[in-house]
């Protein structure tokens, strides 16, 4: 029976792979949004055919990188640089002491400065003297006052800055400490010590592809110096089904040609090979205590035994190879096939893509001592978790990301759940931390209380983290205010990033990067229209969009705006504007939900860039209706905006009986701003 590690190398090979997930998802975004926004800008200057024709060969190339990425698979993961037990290690030093502008004294006034000039007369003179002496006095005391308040700031914030350092370098040597033990247990062949540290040499390395699975099951056997796992394999899906893409200009369609099925097999039993020849090879490379007199590895993926339909692990390959033979090898000039099976005579499927099983030679639960398993997902579910250990765990959150926390005492809290220090110069300071476990989404009294409870403590900031999410009615109540709002998404995000554990209700479906939280749907629908709003003036604005059942929205997520960048069926979402609009949105009017009959557009003054502007610099405002290659079907003029006002509704696309869309001017103007517009349209803000 296996167990999940608790060891601190335990804890680093997990926060490892999080991280590498965590990386691979933002790098597939940050591709994806790369790849939109060049279409998107392509589309405004090439003909359909000319755009089409790229995107076919810019798909065909990116087939071809894959390909080569994979033949290359075991070279590239040679010349990755061996993991070394100092890599573990952390420098003690921590962020210098910056108290910024606390630094400078208050400088004091010059006695000179003050002295009367000559040209008076003699009882003038005295008058003259007397007053320029007094306000002297009275700008010296001021300095002076305003020094000594420096000096216990700045006395205050060194004492706060000091005992940060010190539980800094505190647990930056506790973890050395701990390094130190289970490299001193690996040269004493203890069985827990191997399986940690050789669990971090691969989670650790660079060699290997995004998207291909580091799940391990190990265990140590010390008399035969021999280290027994199961690794993870990719499935057959990691070869592409496609060759190649080709425009077909007369069906306006993507042609795809098919990569030959006994190519992909052949391709696949490479890529399989390789897998385990790099496993052993980054295995052997880390052992610089002389651990590993021979490795058994077994290469397995996750699906369902063709005999019982059960689900399970399928081996497609083994091998057990000894230090004195692997080291006699050269990687990079071996056929990865050829050497598994001669050389170290493993066994490696016939038929992978089947699957058809091998038979494992030794398993880690024969070895006989403690077997341990990392990268796996069992995630803690944290609608089901206590609520004192929720409170725990985003209090661990917050002290892995560099703050002071604690969680306070339940009968005396006063709505604060957790305290917390963040000793950063500047920005940081004391905040309080309200967390709830939520299944629907927070009622703006819930912010408002928050904000409550921060003016009372008197604290930098106030935090609100939840399992569910916040309506448009509490981003706008906490906008510009001291309030930092943490949805559900954006909290197991945080917890992967910083090496914790935790997920949503059920697991979501194995994909190669299996805790990375989903990507929101950025595609564009198929038909739509881009509703580019431009106008003259410098004053920032946000411009937003409502669906809307007459007057009134139909649902506080058919808001779209800056928290909430589109709608929760994709038929409006904001985009980047083209030039010359300095906003856009994306409708698919057909996309509207039937009960919607109005689309509303605003526009509002951003408080946190022009905390003072009005609507008076708005003039000019047009708004442009194009079509999906960016041509301009339509200029619609909208209103300009008005002294005092901070929000304007610019204009509403309305549904006629026959199922068209008019556009019909606004015009009407809130002096209160987004919050007073939207409360208009029925969004609760409290």
């Amino acid at each position: 029976m296996s167990r999940r590690s608790t060891g601190f190398v335990g804890v680093w090979a997990e926060t490892q792979r999080q991280q590498q997930r965590q990386s691979e998802a933002e790098a597939g975004r940050r591709r994806q949004e790369a790849r939109q926004t060049g279409a998107f800008q392509r589309r405004a200057v090439q003909s359909h055919r000319q755009y089409r024709d790229t995107e076919a060969l810019r798909r065909t190339e990116e087939l071809d990188a894959e390909v080569a990425a994979l033949q290359e698979l075991l070279a590239e993961g040679c010349r990755a640089r061996p993991f070394e037990a100092s890599s573990l290690l952390r420098p003690e030093e921590v962020q210098p002491f910056a108290p910024g502008p606390l630094a400078q004294p208050v400088p004091l006034p010059d006695l000179n400065q003050y002295q009367a000039q000559d040209g008076w007369t003699g009882s003038q003179r005295v008058q003259v003297q007397a007053e320029a002496r007094a306000r002297y006095e009275r700008v010296r005391d001021a300095a002076l006052a305003a020094e000594a308040q420096r000096q216990q700031q700045l006395a205050a914030y060194r004492r706060e800055y000091q005992a940060w350092a010190d539980g800094q370098l505190a647990e930056v040597r506790a973890h050395n400490a701990g390094v130190v033990a289970v490299t001193q247990g690996v040269r004493r062949r203890d069985p827990d010590s191997v399986v940690e540290y050789f669990s971090a040499a691969l989670y650790a390395s660079t060699g290997w592809p995004e998207g291909f699975p580091r799940q391990v099951v190990a265990a140590y056997d010390p008399d035969a110096g021999q280290l027994v796992l199961d690794w993870e394999l990719p499935s057959f899906s990691v070869v592409p089904a496609v060759k190649s893409v080709r425009y077909m200009y007369g069906i306006d369609q993507d042609k795809e040609i098919a990569r030959p099925i006994s190519r992909r097999r052949a391709l696949y039993k490479e890529v399989l090979a390789q897998c385990m020849l790099l496993v052993l090879h980054e295995l052997f490379a880390a052992d610089e205590f002389g651990a590993l007199e021979s490795v058994a590895l077994n290469g397995f993926v996750d699906g369902h035994d063709p005999t019982t339909g059960r689900p399970g692990r399928i081996f497609l390959a083994t091998v057990m190879a000894s230090r004195s033979v692997f080291r006699e090898l050269h990687l990079a000039q071996v056929d990865a096939g050829s050497c598994l099976a001669d050389a170290l005579r493993g066994q490696l499927s016939p038929r992978p893509d089947q699957p058809a099983a091998v038979r494992p030679s030794r398993r880690p639960q024969d070895v006989g001592h403690r077997v341990v398993a990392h990268g796996g997902d069992e995630e803690p579910d944290l609608y089901e978790m206590d609520p004192v250990a929720f409170e725990n765990l985003v209090a661990d959150l917050f002290r892995a990301m560099g703050m002071q926390a604690v969680t306070t005492a339940r009968s005396h809290d006063g709505g604060v759940d957790v305290d917390a220090l963040d000793p950063t110069p500047i920005r940081g300071g004391k905040m309080v931390v309200q967390v709830k476990r939520y299944r629907r989404t927070v009622p703006p009294t819930a912010v408002r209380d928050l904000y409550g409870t921060v003016q009372d403590a008197g604290v930098n900031k106030g935090v609100l983290v939840t399992t569910s999410g916040f309506g448009p009615g509490s981003h706008t109540f906490a906008n510009g205010k001291p309030l930092e709002l943490i949805s559900g998404a954006e909290l197991v995000d945080l917890l992967h990033r910083h090496g914790l554990r935790g997920r949503l209700g059920e697991e979501r479906p194995r994909t190669a990067a299996r805790s990375a939280p989903a990507a929101p749907d950025t595609r564009l629908p198929d038909d739509y229209n881009v509703l580019g709003m431009s106008w003259s003036g410098s004053v920032a604005l946000d411009v937003c969009a409502l669906v809307c059942r007459g007057s009134r929205v139909i649902g506080d997520d058919f808001f779209v705006f800056y928290n909430n960048p589109q709608t929760p069926d994709g038929s409006v979402r904001a985009v980047a504007a083209a030039a010359p609009d300095k906003a856009a949105v994306c409708v698919a009017f057909d996309g509207l939900p039937d009960e919607a009959d109005r689309l509303v557009l605003a526009a509002a003054v951003d408080p946190e860039v022009n905390p003072d502007a009005d609507l008076s610099g708005f003039t000019d405002a047009c708004i442009r209706l194009l079509d999906p290659e960016l041509t301009e079907l339509g200029n619609l003029e909208v209103s300009d905006g008005r002294p005092r006002e901070t929000a304007l509704v610019l204009g509403s696309f309305r549904r006629r009986s026959t199922g068209d869309w008019d556009f019909v001017l606004g015009g009407r103007g809130y002096p209160g701003g987004l919050e007073e517009l939207v409360q208009d349209f029925g969004i609760e803000v409290e």
